[in-house]
C-alpha cells in the first residue's frame, strides 16, 4: 500500500486513512521527547552548554563550521533534529501496516523499532555525516538505545495504535 498524500491533507496506510496532521504530532512528540531526554543525558554527564547538541547535529551538515558560527547553527541543528524526528515517524506509518504485526505487542515493536534506528543513526548516518567522532562507552550506546526505545519507539508505535484501533 502506497502513502497517499492529497489536497485534503490525508495520509492512507493499510486501508486506512490518516490525517497528515497526526504523523505531524506524532512526530513533534518524539522529537520533543528525543530532544529533553537527550539534555537530560547531557546535563547528567556534566555538559554545560545544550546549545552544544545541536551544534553536533548541525554538524552533520556543516561540519566544523557548526561549532564556530553563531545561533544560526543552533537553530538548523534543531530544525534537523525534528526532521529526522519526522522522517523515522513516516517511515514507520508506512512500513509497519506491510510487516503484518498488528497483533504484536506495541512495546516490543517500539523496543525493535528503537534499536533500529539507533543502529541506523550510529552505524551508518553518523559515520557518513560530517560530525566528529563520537568514542562512546558501551554504557553510552545502551543509554542511546534505551532513550530511542523510549521517545521514539514507544510514542510511535502507541500513537499509530491509537489513531488506527
Amino acid at each position: 500500500m502506497k502513502i497517499i498524500m492529497n489536497q485534503t491533507n490525508w495520509i492512507k496506510t493499510e486501508n486506512k486513512k490518516l490525517p497528515l496532521k497526526k504523523l505531524g504530532i506524532t512526530a513533534l512528540v518524539v522529537g520533543t521527547a528525543d530532544i529533553m531526554a537527550a539534555i537530560f543525558n547531557f546535563l547528567i554527564q556534566g555538559g554545560e552548554h545544550i546549545s552544544g547538541i545541536f551544534r553536533f547535529i548541525a554538524s552533520g551538515v556543516f561540519g566544523q563550521a557548526a561549532f564556530e558560527r553563531g545561533s544560526p547553527m543552533i537553530f538548523m541543528g534543531g530544525l534537523f533534529h525534528y526532521l529526522i524526528a519526522f522522517l523515522w515517524t513516516a517511515l514507520f506509518f508506512y512500513f509497519y501496516p506491510k510487516l503484518k504485526l498488528r497483533k504484536v505487542n506495541v512495546y516490543f515493536i517500539g523496543s525493535v523499532y528503537g534499536v533500529i534506528v539507533w543502529s541506523i543513526m550510529n552505524l551508518i548516518v553518523l559515520p557518513l555525516s560530517n560530525t566528529p567522532e563520537l568514542s562512546n562507552t558501551y554504557t553510552q550506546d545502551i543509554i542511546g538505545m534505551v532513550i530511542l526505545i523510549l521517545c521514539v519507539g514507544f510514542p510511535v508505535s502507541l500513537m499509530y495504535k491509537k489513531y488506527t484501533g
